[in-house]
């Protein structure tokens, strides 16, 4: 299993979280960004730079995801491409995006889109708070000990 990070937004402290678990666990953690990330010296954290433009880091980490790799992205239709191919996906606050979830997120995200494209101002996400970053490290410790019972 590799775990992918769709690491331009990706908060800070998520990615920390997700450094200890390689590390702890020897699981392969890379950071997908069109920006350069610096990263802690390890053999299983890589950050990967791809060129800049629309949607650059998500088709390159749809690419390179194989069945069975998680994904970590707030970018639904990024998830619902992952999905198509056997991974899974976990957005920073801890939720997992699923089969049976993924097409009521892809209306949401597209109803939205139409009502600030016609002028409406529907503000932004939420300040990305420490209840996220705990639901988050709850969710991911529950997928792995799935796949590293040992961990």
């Amino acid at each position: 299993m590799q775990i992918w990070v769709d690491a331009d937004a990706c908060p800070n402290v998520i990615k920390e979280v997700l450094f200890r678990a390689a590390d702890r666990l020897k699981i392969n953690v890379t950071l997908v960004a069109n920006k350069l990330l610096r990263v802690p010296p390890s053999r299983f954290i890589q950050a990967r730079q791809v060129p800049g433009g629309f949607d650059v880091a998500d088709q390159e980490i749809v690419r390179l995801v194989a069945a069975g790799d998680l994904v970590i992205t707030a970018d639904i239709p990024l998830a619902a491409d992952v999905l198509k191919k056997g991974a899974h996906a976990l957005n920073p606050r801890g939720e997992f995006y699923t089969q049976d979830n993924i097409a009521q997120h892809l209306t949401m995200r597209h109803f939205m889109d139409t009502l600030r494209s016609s002028g409406v101002d529907t503000g932004g996400p939420n300040a990305f708070s420490a209840a996220d970053r705990q639901a988050f490290a709850n969710q991911l410790d529950r997928h792995l000990r799935r796949h590293f019972p040992d961990a």
